[in-house]
């Protein structure tokens, strides 16, 4: 009786440890010859190092590839430099962006920012005094309610390009992607001119809220859209064939099928305009005190009440005061993008 022996799987174009060991003698010639060229040309500082680092580490590489392998290893060598520097470019503002905010961020924030509004102190005062609770339950309620308007919108938009198919489906497309464009101060002149000013003359939550929508509602109809797009049409016929009617099929079998798919356009939505300033300065009126009302009165908000501890305030305590602010913002808009990819990293069901 022979026994069977499994081969053990080869891959060839696994990176071995002597090569390993060269590309970084190389990248350490590199960063010699950078610093050689700093000291001997015109570049200066941090960035004529970087400059010149990448300029010998690279051409080191193509040689090496080009040597060892032939010509179209030595191009793959250079389109991957090329691809790590754009990648290294997008990270540096975002980490710079993320660390300042952190840094400065946590001297303003105390137990009483989540306690406490506005009314019994000014941006001025210590930390410790007043808080961020009206802007913060502010900002939920009107993104809240600016969700309930926008969702059902969004999403019947998205129907009608995926399902309906009319003869609307390109004026409503070309609209829905000049809408993404739209400056968020437009919205709130938009909604300034025609309904505050002439009609209801009063700044409160829900014109915030209208506001938002219009931001809001061109990211929930293209994500639905191609969540929706997703969908097998397998699953179409299969319920038209059992006898359903066609909204039957789309409310029965399309939607819940591309459930997973339509939170994260919710989440996406949201994150899009959680943070907006511009529309809020313009229709909340940007109350220092709690108002749980939307439809009356003024509203704080997260970015007004940053604008307004940055703008009016001029002292250590306000700019404390912001910056703890910014670092509450920075933090939700991020566990927001975490749950969009959490969700649009699960499978359709």
């Amino acid at each position: 009786m022979t026994q069977s022996v499994i081969p053990t799987p080869q891959t060839p174009w696994a990176v071995s440890p002597q090569q390993r060991i060269a590309s970084a003698s190389l990248i350490a010639l590199g960063a010699i010859l950078a610093g050689i060229a700093v000291k001997t040309t015109g570049l200066n500082g941090k960035l004529g190092f970087a400059v010149s680092f990448f300029f010998f580490a690279t051409l080191l590489i193509f040689v090496q590839q080009l040597r060892l392998r032939d010509l179209a290893a030595a191009k793959d060598s250079l389109l991957s430099s090329f691809a790590l520097l754009g990648i290294i470019m997008t990270l540096i503002p975002i980490t710079s962006i993320v660390s300042t905010v952190v840094i400065r961020g946590y001297r303003g924030i105390s137990f009483g920012m989540f306690t406490e509004d506005m009314t019994q102190a000014s941006v001025n005062d210590p930390v410790e005094s007043g808080g961020l609770l009206h802007a913060l339950l502010g900002t939920l309620i009107i993104v809240g309610v600016a969700l309930i308007i926008s969702f059902p919108i969004g999403l019947l938009t998205a129907l009608y390009l995926t399902e309906i198919r009319g003869r609307l489906t390109r004026p409503i497309k070309f609209l829905v992607q000049a809408m993404s464009g739209v400056p968020s101060i437009v919205a709130g002149l938009f909604i300034l001119s025609i309904l505050i000013i002439p009609v209801t003359q009063e700044q409160n939550g829900l014109m915030a809220s209208l506001a938002l929508c219009i931001l809001m509602i061109p990211t929930i109809a293209r994500t639905a859209e191609e969540m929706l797009l997703l969908i097998p049409n397998e699953l179409r016929e299969a319920g038209v064939a059992l006898g359903a009617t066609q909204w039957r099929t789309v409310s029965g079998v399309v939607v819940p099928a591309a459930r997973s798919g339509l939170v994260t356009a919710i989440i996406l939505g949201v994150a899009r305009v959680i943070g907006e300033t511009a529309p809020l300065l313009l229709v909340s009126g940007g109350a220092d005190a709690l108002n749980f009302n939307p439809t009356s009165g003024s509203m704080g908000s997260l970015p007004f009440y940053i604008w307004k501890a940055f703008l009016t305030g001029g002292t250590q305590e306000s700019y404390e005061r912001a910056w703890g602010g910014m670092l509450v913002l920075l933090a939700l808009i991020i566990f927001l993008f975490v749950l969009a990819r959490y969700f649009s990293g699960r499978k359709v069901k």
